[in-house]
């Protein structure tokens, strides 16, 4: 069971969507949510488009940010808004007076606006993950605290229909209580190699794949068992991408080895990429269609992470970024019984089931679970709906994520590549962190 500790610490992080925030009470004020936007790649045109298509009659973007001068004009084109937009942050903030600012940068450069934003007065909606290092999450819990300000973590992942299933199935004690939970999470050799392509491949701006991707499953799994981790080791390597390779070259459009290359990509038929990024390289010269055979990589391609957590379950979490077909197999062994959840999705096959077998019992696949149209298999609407439709509404399944959810789910990422960077150690999340 979690300790009375982190029992007060999940009810303070689940209020974060309570009416205190400021969403909620421009809601309850018959208004729209005035929201300012940092950030506006491709997924900061992704948010949005869909606040503007879905939500107009709740949000109201009034300021677009970005560091790329031209960026932020195209993003503001392709999201449809007519919205001001600005270079600098400040003055975005201090001109469009928000009700919540939402931040879509890089990375590792989250931090640097949840607290800016937190010191100007205002609540935070951020993209997964919170922070890249333990210093930024330290700097960001600091913040909250400090300027007594309510911060959302954008965790999709939980909104997935077969995701609340298994947390409502939990909850019930259908396999009593969890003792381990085996997870494999395969990318395809588009979506894997998609991350060596962009920044992400360098680690000062992912914290690598662990924090950058991963984080996404260890919060499915902090929720899942409503338990904190406390201790991590973590084992990765770099065995297919980056030096893994005879040739190389800069960027996919000047390549030399186009004919030989299976990663070959031609960034110059998707009309999006061609605006959004080769068309605003000039300001700061970042390629989206980099080499994946690149020496500045510097992040691992494959790994391997045990994570211990409060209640005694234990994770097993294994992540691969060159598979032939994309997919997830998740299993929670419990004490009556276990819990499969298994994701494919190329390969020949596409196949999402949920199966829950009883010990002396018999074995069912779960049907009875709410699905929707919409980004992400239908997660994406459910957490919108959340944020910007009932943001104080009733939240059974836990499904707000706050600063400590964040934090947390960070933290595993950051322990795993502190463990591989100490060959293995076991690392723990209270000498990373003051909670």
């Amino acid at each position: 069971m979690p300790s009375p500790e982190f029992s007060l610490r999940r009810r303070d992080f689940l209020a974060a969507g309570a009416a205190a925030f400021a969403p909620a009470l421009a809601l309850a004020q018959g208004r729209r949510i005035r929201l300012a936007q940092v950030g506006t790649g491709g997924r900061g045109v992704y948010w949005g488009r869909s606040l503007l298509q879905n939500y107009n009659d709740t949000v109201q973007i009034v300021g677009l940010c970005d560091i790329n001068a031209k960026r932020v004009e195209v993003a503001k084109e392709l999201i449809g808004s007519g919205a001001p937009t600005f270079v600098d942050f400040d003055r975005m903030v201090e001109e469009t007076k928000p009700d919540l600012v939402l931040v879509t940068t890089v990375d590792s450069a989250h931090y640097t606006y949840i607290i800016r934003a937190m010191e100007l007065g205002h609540d935070v909606l951020t993209e997964k993950p919170l922070c890249t290092d333990e210093r930024q999450c330290q700097m960001i819990l600091d913040a909250e605290r400090k300027y007594g300000r309510r911060l959302i973590v954008a965790f999709n992942a939980r909104h997935y229909p077969q995701a609340k299933k298994i947390k409502q199935l939990l909850m019930e004690k259908a396999i009593g209580d969890v003792i381990s939970v085996d997870y494999q999470e395969y990318l395809d050799t588009s979506h894997g190699a998609s991350y060596f392509r962009r920044w992400h491949r360098i680690k000062e701006h992912s914290g690598t794949l662990l924090v950058s991707k991963s984080c996404h499953h260890f919060d499915q799994v902090n929720w899942w068992l409503d338990s904190p981790p406390v201790e991590v080791v973590g084992y990765g390597d770099l065995r297919f991408y980056g030096r893994n390779n005879p040739f190389r070259s800069t960027h996919c459009r000047v390549c030399p080895y186009k004919q030989r290359c299976q990663f070959y990509t031609d960034v110059t038929r998707n009309e999006t990429s061609m605006k959004l990024y080769v068309g605003c390289e000039g300001e700061d010269g970042y390629q989206i269609d980099g080499c994946v055979w690149r020496l500045d990589v510097n992040i691992q391609d494959t790994y391997a992470v045990m994570v211990k957590h409060e209640n005694g379950a234990r994770l097993s979490y294994t992540a691969n970024t060159f598979m032939p077909y994309e997919g997830q197999e998740i299993a929670l062994n419990g004490t009556k019984g276990r819990i499969d959840f298994n994701m494919y999705d190329g390969g020949g096959h596409r196949d999402h089931e949920v199966r829950l077998t009883r010990n002396f019992g018999k074995s069912e696949v779960i049907r009875d679970f709410e699905t929707r149209s919409g980004g992400h298999g239908g997660a994406d609407p459910s957490l919108h709906d959340l944020i910007f439709r009932n943001p104080g509404a009733p939240d059974p399944l836990g499904l707000r994520a706050g600063s400590l959810a964040g934090a947390y789910s960070s933290l595993v990422g950051i322990a795993g590549y502190r463990s591989i960077e100490r060959g293995g150690e076991r690392v723990r999340i209270r000498d990373l962190v003051k909670l």
